[in-house]
């Protein structure tokens, strides 16, 4: 069985590249005054907004591994579909930054954001499951409050995109902006005298 220190170490470098992939779709300006770098500037700002999503994911994903018991087939499978969605961030990312008016580029960023949210709670219930009713995770995830109202924003923006897109990015903005309030559930858990095995 694999050890969760291997499946956070393959998570991180999964996270790392993806992030240096989005750095690397800004290209550089062929000029060299102001000018040159406006066109720059929503390609700067999507990668802005991507960079605080991946970044809160990568924090969020620490934190759900520290609690984490038993690393099943399920778990590592659940994991693997988290790193797919989040590997897309690149490509709307770069998408939204060249068309940054559209609406298809800003419902495609929307559905990814949606589905990297399944993603996490699916890794999350699938945990719980493999670690049972003593559960770390169960005891710090409580109602979740602002993963069910992450989903519930993107699920409404992508549809919204189509009428009002600026609105449908302000969602984005907003929910971003929601989760750059450290989440410390699963830290009070694990402090509060619980102990958690190395994995390995």
């Amino acid at each position: 069985m694999m050890g969760k220190n291997r499946l956070e170490a393959f998570s991180d470098g999964v996270i790392a590249i993806i992030i240096t992939i989005m750095v690397l779709e800004m290209k550089v300006p062929h000029g060299h005054d102001w000018a040159s770098l406006q066109p720059l500037v929503p390609v700067f700002c999507s990668y802005i907004l991507s960079f605080i999503y991946v970044g809160v994911y990568w924090l969020n994903h620490h934190h759900l591994l520290h609690a984490v018991k038993h690393v099943t087939a399920g778990v590592l499978w659940a994991n693997l579909n988290l790193l797919f969605w989040l590997s897309l961030f690149p490509f709307v990312t770069g998408w939204v930054g060249e068309n940054p008016s559209a609406a298809l580029p800003a419902a495609f960023y929307g559905g990814v954001l949606f589905m990297a949210g399944m993603g996490y709670w699916i890794l999350s219930r699938v945990i719980i499951a493999a670690d049972g009713e003593n559960s770390l995770l169960k005891k710090a995830m409580g109602s979740d409050y602002k993963g069910n109202i992450s989903v519930l924003v993107y699920a409404g923006a992508i549809p919204l995109s189509f009428w009002n897109v600026w609105v449908a990015q302000a969602c984005y903005v907003g929910v971003a902006l929601l989760w750059l309030v450290p989440d410390r559930r699963i830290e009070r858990v694990l402090k509060s005298g619980s102990h958690v095995s190395s994995g390995d």
